[in-house]
């Protein structure tokens, strides 16, 4: 059998900066997430109950699961990010290319190299649209503890981490589990603008901005529309106040390098951009989870806290593009005239 050690060497040359190996065991972090779901929390994110029974046990999507290994890619670029109200911004990690695509191109290479040094080997990957609770599976495989914002934190890489796992029926020695060291700081809490963290260690994502600006397919509802502002995909907000990003590690991989397009700019800009460069941004990036009408609802949304004239300019600029007729953009257009 090959060691554990061989295997994290590989990772780290497949491109992954962390790996760590849990049993495939029901986790008794997850006992919460069927109440969550039912308390309303996962809002629209429907999949999330249709395949609950496969999220508490990664043995109902392999039967013959023995292990988990999680791996993990530090997304953080070495730019500076930049400061807050410097207009309109999408989150960190959907700057660069789509981690999805990078992550599972990685995987795939790495399944296949195991293959080849275990007869027999069974493996299925997940980046982020599986039945497996990544985060739950990291920390358990010691990559880093689950903090009071849900995000994953690392003491060494920092939060800035996409995730990937591997289900497999190789029997592997497991890693030690992370240690929670969010001690008594409340930051993440106290910074979130719309109260999404309703207490530590649970996110209600019916409150959260990266579901509102990402995940809901219509209109936002009005309660949290002003808390947009500059936040028009996803939001970093948890995670650029958590003290152990003060000295996050930073990728120079080409794969998590921001696009010029995608740099911070005032929102009236973004709304001016026209709709082939639009296109051009979204093509291999994850902004594609969203598409061109949420994020033009969005924008819509935040220029609602823009001065008049700019506030006018801005959504003058959005109803001449063909989608401003849309229904969605033409409501959140409407609403931010009637409120700004």
């Amino acid at each position: 059998m090959i060691s554990a050690a061989a295997i994290k060497d590989r990772a780290r040359e497949a491109g992954f900066d962390a790996c760590g190996i849990a049993r495939a065991d029901r986790l008794p972090r997850l006992a919460r997430l069927s109440s969550w779901i039912d308390e309303g929390c996962a809002g629209e994110m429907t999949y999330l109950a249709e395949s609950l029974d496969e999220r508490l046990d990664p043995r109902v999507f392999l039967p013959t699961a023995r292990s988990v290994i999680s791996v993990a890619c530090v997304y953080n670029s070495a730019d500076a990010p930049a400061p807050a109200g410097a207009g309109a911004r999408i989150a960190r990690y959907a700057r660069g290319e789509d981690y999805h695509d990078v992550m599972r191109r990685r995987l795939r290479a790495f399944v296949t190299w195991m293959a080849g040094k275990i007869p027999g080997l069974e493996a299925l990957t997940c980046v982020d649209d599986g039945p497996v609770q990544e985060r739950a599976f990291a920390e358990q495989a010691g990559l880093g503890w689950i903090g009071k914002n849900t995000c994953l934190i690392s003491p060494t890489l920092g939060s800035w981490l996409v995730l990937g796992e591997m289900v497999t029926n190789a029997d592997l020695p497991p890693d030690p589990p992370a240690v929670d060291q969010c001690g008594t700081c409340t930051r993440c809490l106290d910074a979130c603008p719309t109260g999404a963290i309703v207490r530590p260690y649970t996110v209600d994502a019916t409150r959260c901005l990266s579901y509102l600006t990402i995940e809901v397919r219509g209109a936002v509802a009005e309660p949290h529309r002003r808390a947009i502002r500059d936040e028009i995909f996803g939001c970093d907000i948890c995670q650029d106040v958590c003290p152990w990003n003060r000295r996050a590690a930073a990728s120079d991989d080409p794969a998590w390098q921001p696009r010029a397009a995608a740099q911070p700019s005032s929102i009236l800009e973004w709304c001016r951009r026209p709709d082939d460069e639009w296109r051009a941004l979204i093509r291999g990036s994850a902004l594609r989870r969203a598409g061109l009408r949420r994020l033009r609802r969005s924008l819509a949304y935040a220029a609602a806290s823009l001065a008049p004239s700019e506030r006018a300019a801005a959504l003058d600029a959005l109803a001449r593009h063909p989608s401003g007729g849309d229904g969605l953009v033409a409501d959140a257009i409407a609403w931010a005239r009637r409120v700004g």
